[in-house]
């Protein structure tokens, strides 16, 4: 019994030392592949790369007449667009707004989820190809950096932060449009998961009491669910390796050359 106890802690050491040595360089190789696919995606300059910034226009309504927006954009930017929507008041309203010119219309998190890529990619480049890795410790907490910063990256395209009313009338994005619009309208422009959505949102005092209405149209990215692909591929390879070294960091004295010397045959 205590031999064959021998037997099963020697082989399960010679297995972390193999996952050790061979496998999270392996596995961190085929990360960086990835996430340099992920980065050539990305309409932005990363990884050193001159991806160029190739305008894609988009075409999005509700009908009848609700809103209607034809838009420009180019890596995280939207360079041009046409506004049109209709907001109920005491009888239809239509509004007509423009981007254009100088003013542009920035959405950050396209920049924001490169950044967390790009972070991502540098803590790859930060190791060394021929590093020899003594402990599951070490490599957990390698994974563990870069789960957090795949996670974020993710999340950030798939979660637009919400904002209050107030803080969207008075975004700098607001000031890009042309002619302004009223006091009580904001427009939006976000990304949630692989679409670009255009929002219009509208105060109104009821009998005293404030109404908020929100009217909502979207458009398929393309690149950005290739993106989103990607970086799940990714999640879900780190996350793999990070389950298979927590199994061995339940042995705590398993460390590269803790091998018993007496046990090898």
């Amino acid at each position: 019994m205590v031999d064959s106890e021998k037997e099963e802690a020697l082989s399960l050491q010679k297995e972390f030392e193999w996952v050790l040595s061979k496998e999270v360089h392996a596995v961190l190789h085929q990360l960086n592949t990835i996430l340099v696919e992920c980065a050539r995606r990305f309409p932005l300059n990363l990884c050193g790369s001159e991806n160029v910034h190739k305008e894609e226009k988009y075409f999005m309504s509700v009908p009848p007449d609700q809103l209607k927006c034809v838009v420009s954009l180019a890596g995280d930017t939207i360079t041009q667009a046409d506004i049109n929507f209709r907001v109920q008041r005491q009888q239809n309203q239509n509004y007509r707004t423009t981007i254009g010119g100088d003013n542009h219309w920035k959405l950050h998190q396209i920049q924001d989820a490169a950044n967390h890529l790009q972070l991502a990619l540098q803590l790859l480049d930060n190791i060394e190809k021929d590093y020899a890795f003594n402990s599951s410790e070490e490599v957990l907490h390698i994974l563990g950096n870069m789960l957090g910063c795949l996670q974020r990256g993710r999340n950030t395209l798939i979660v637009p932060r919400k904002k209050a009313m107030d803080e969207l009338m008075k975004s700098r994005n607001m000031k890009s449009l042309k002619p302004n619009l009223p006091e009580d309208v904001a427009i939006s422009f976000y990304i949630q998961s692989h679409k670009l959505v255009f929002a219009v949102y509208h105060v109104t005092s009821v009998h005293g009491t404030m109404k908020f209405d929100c009217h909502s149209t979207d458009a398929s990215v393309p690149w950005l669910n290739e993106v989103l692909v990607l970086f799940t591929v990714a999640l879900q390879l780190c996350q793999q390796l990070k389950d298979k070294i927590c199994v061995f960091a339940q042995y705590k004295d398993f460390t590269i050359g803790s091998r018993p010397q007496s046990s090898i045959a």
